[in-house]
């Protein structure tokens, strides 16, 4: 039987999101399993030529690396706004990571990293219908993880 001691839930900060973490802390919480909550900001900036003409900002590497230390930044105030809205009480150990990356290989990598014995995700995310033509993030976690995933209903 399933008794897992580390639980990893990525996030978008989507309300299905919110979901998946309130089914990881109930777990966690029969359990004694700590939780992680991961958010992965991009690293392949997707960034419009037409906010930089809006911007009138010019396109370097430079532009573009401190574009991505600010949606890092965003990102870290966001987690952290998250963690406050949803505080998980006083039984959960709840651990908040941010890192820079592609959200798929990233989730993986930490659930080996961390020896994370169950995936909590949503089925949706911010981009659910973009997901539909592209590839749903959760479907290709499910597909690679190593340990058990729940997938999560709205």
């Amino acid at each position: 039987m399933l008794k897992p001691t580390k639980i990893l839930v990525p996030t978008d900060f989507s309300r299905f999101s919110v979901i998946a973490y309130r089914q990881a802390i109930d777990i966690a919480e029969q359990y004694g399993a700590e939780v992680h909550v991961l958010h992965v900001v991009e690293e392949k900036v997707r960034i419009s030529i037409y906010e930089y003409d809006m911007a009138d900002k010019e396109i370097s590497p430079g532009s573009i690396k401190r574009f991505e230390g600010r949606m890092r930044k965003e990102a870290e105030g966001r987690m952290i706004k998250f963690m406050n809205r949803h505080p998980p009480g006083d039984k959960v150990k709840v651990v908040s990571h941010v890192v820079k990356g592609t959200p798929v290989t990233d989730i993986l990598q930490f659930q080996k990293d961390k020896s994370i014995d169950l995936i909590v995700i949503s089925s949706l995310g911010h981009g659910a219908l973009a997901e539909y033509f592209i590839g749903s993030v959760a479907r290709n976690v499910l597909k690679g993880a190593t340990c058990p995933v729940l997938l999560t209903k709205s």
